[in-house]
């Protein structure tokens, strides 16, 4: 299994970032899939997880309204597009495998993570 998060930079506040992450060593269709975040300092912070049919989909409260995720099956990717980001937003960012669906917060697979930082 292998995931590989890109799209990571640095913006200013209000602007958007579109990461993200190829998932490949696994049926990409079958598993719930999650973002995950950790600041500088701080313990990791679930952001959002999108099912397996890219129907349902979910988010923190201090992201919701601001970023997207998605997936695309036949590219094996997974997507979070972010707006309007915040200096509270800067973090690692980590595409990971949940290790029971959309509610685990536990994962059994992580990605080496993308920079994301919001600064002017």
């Amino acid at each position: 299994v292998q995931l590989v998060e890109s799209g990571g930079g640095m913006v200013q506040p209000g602007g958007s970032l579109r990461l993200s992450c190829a998932a490949s060593g696994f049926t990409f269709s079958s598993y719930d899939m999650s973002w995950v975040r950790q600041a500088p300092g701080k313990g990791p912070e679930w952001v959002s997880a999108i099912n397996t049919g890219g129907g349902s989909t979910y988010y923190a409260d201090s992201v919701k309204g601001r970023f997207t995720i998605s997936r695309d099956t036949a590219k094996n990717t997974l997507y979070l597009q972010m707006n309007s980001l915040k200096p509270e937003d800067t973090a690692l960012y980590y595409c990971a495998r949940p290790k029971a669906g959309v509610s685990d917060d536990e994962y059994d697979y992580w990605g080496q993570g993308t920079q994301v930082t919001v600064s002017s």
